[in-house]
């Protein structure tokens, strides 16, 4: 009975290969404090972030380091790769979309550079920028996820 008002239990991807953190272990006030949103962030390990799920890309940011999305339940996502990484040039990302984009999950969206890997420590924030319109079930703060392969956020 009333099975219409059960909401449906989804998930996000891992975008990227890392360790999960809690955005309260952010050195950034603008996640730390969750200002743009609640989610996580990942301690990146790997070399490509993909799409964690369905959607079309919203924004590309002019140093490819980052880009929002607009889910096709319509939750509103941002994939900031490396907030505490300088480099103004944004030499060491490659945008393999463009803005307003249909995309599936697991399509690369950024390609980093191996060498700004190597030298930084790439702490990527995955924010929902309207998490008042989703519950979070489980975020897997303290596991190792595989992008693309892994379970990021339970939600509903």
């Amino acid at each position: 009975m009333f099975s219409f008002l059960k909401k449906k239990h989804e998930q996000l991807i891992a975008p990227i290969d890392g360790k999960v953190i809690s955005l309260d272990d952010v050195d950034d006030p603008i996640f730390s404090k969750r200002k743009m949103g609640d989610g996580v962030a990942i301690v990146a390990s790997g070399l490509y972030v993909y799409a964690p799920a369905d959607g079309q890309i919203a924004v590309t940011i002019e140093r490819k380091h980052a880009f929002g999305m607009v889910l096709e339940n319509e939750m509103e996502l941002i994939v900031h790769v490396g907030i505490n990484v300088n480099d103004p040039s944004g030499n060491g990302f490659t945008m393999l979309v463009k803005e307003h984009e249909s995309v599936k999950q697991g399509t690369p969206i950024i390609k980093i550079d191996p060498q700004l890997l190597k030298d930084n420590e790439l702490i990527t924030p995955v924010i929902i920028t309207n998490p008042h319109c989703f519950t979070i079930l489980n975020n897997h703060i303290g596991e190792v996820v595989v992008g693309n392969k892994s379970t990021l956020i339970e939600y509903y």
